[in-house]
């Protein structure tokens, strides 16, 4: 994308440019043809309708261009291709926190292979953050409370600098990092060392632990809605909405299930807020993602098959039950 935003950028200023140039050489002839001289009456100069269409209609045109150019771009930037490798990204003061979906994990650094389109999904730990790689010409507010995207292709193996881009505290220039741009062969060869395990079966065993399935079922007979196949569906709600089950969605169930209730389910979930952290958040969106994916008869485990044990004390509002 960042030929476009170049290309783009370089036709403002070239507009620009010329549009000063027109003004100034415009201001000079006028002020030279158009002087005081001792014996000559000033004259009053009566508009000119084809002057006026004119010059409205070629800064109309110029104008329109540069907002069609600019929607071309700006909706092909918020628009990540469906096979993207997705890589879920956490924010604090004062450091990137990384997750790939194979499990590996990095602080400050974002491992990437040559070609291939990425989708960040961001939130943010506690204050407003910006994800801004200027070489890539992208940047992206990192958000508490809800996720953000943002995607890009690498086009060029090497290393290019990250940047928060948004005040967010007393240590904000060193909020720092490197996107590490790999041949195919090397990324594989840096994906298989250290994993420790794809980030879905991480939300698997937190999903077992905090006893979701005692209550989503992978029939309709559970307290709660049943959660295969629900990613990326529409989902009616109680009070007459319909609605996408996407990241956002199934965040703000975790977090706050009285928000956005189900039609036909009675509001009996807890919130898990302050209960889980934002790892364990994503970890469970992931997991969610993966049983959505996962078809129907070709052996894929997931804990929603038979019922998980409660959860822990620590992790269990007191007097609710576990949704």
């Amino acid at each position: 994308m960042a030929r476009n935003v170049d290309a783009l950028y370089i036709f403002l200023l070239i507009v620009c440019g010329m549009m000063t140039l027109l003004i100034f050489v415009c201001l000079v002839y006028f002020a030279a043809r158009f002087r005081h001289r001792p014996g000559v009456r000033a004259e009053q100069i009566e508009g000119s309708t084809p002057l006026e269409i004119t010059w409205s209609t070629i800064p109309f045109v110029i104008f329109m261009v540069i907002f069609a150019w600019g929607a071309v771009v700006y909706f092909k930037e918020r628009t990540p291709p469906a096979d993207a490798t997705e890589v879920y990204v956490v924010a604090k003061q004062w450091m990137w926190k990384v997750e790939h979906a194979e499990g590996q994990r990095e602080i400050n650094e974002l491992h990437v292979p040559v070609g291939r389109d990425v989708r960040l999904i961001m939130t943010s730990q506690d204050v407003i953050h910006s994800f801004y790689i200027p070489a890539f010409r992208i940047k992206q507010d990192v958000l508490p409370g809800r996720y953000t995207v943002e995607w890009f292709r690498a086009t060029k193996p090497g290393v290019y600098h990250l940047f928060c881009a948004e005040y967010c505290g007393t240590q904000h220039s060193g909020m720092v990092g490197d996107i590490v741009v790999q041949e195919p062969a090397q990324y594989e060869a840096w994906m298989n060392g250290g994993s420790t395990g794809p980030l879905s079966a991480t939300g698997e065993k937190v999903f077992a632990e905090l006893g979701c399935a005692t209550c989503h079922h992978d029939d309709s007979q559970g307290r709660g809605p049943n959660l295969r196949g629900v990613f990326g569906k529409p989902v009616q709600l109680a009070d007459g909405r319909t609605v996408t089950a996407d990241e956002n969605y199934v965040r703000q169930c975790i977090l706050d299930p009285g928000a956005r209730r189900v039609k036909g389910f009675q509001p009996i979930m807890p919130t898990f807020q302050g209960l889980v952290s934002e790892e364990q958040v994503n970890a469970l969106v992931a997991y969610i993602k993966s049983i959505s994916a996962a078809k129907p008869g070709n052996g894929a485990k997931t804990s929603a098959n038979a019922a998980a044990p409660p959860a822990p004390a620590n992790l269990q509002p007191k007097g609710s039950q576990v949704q």
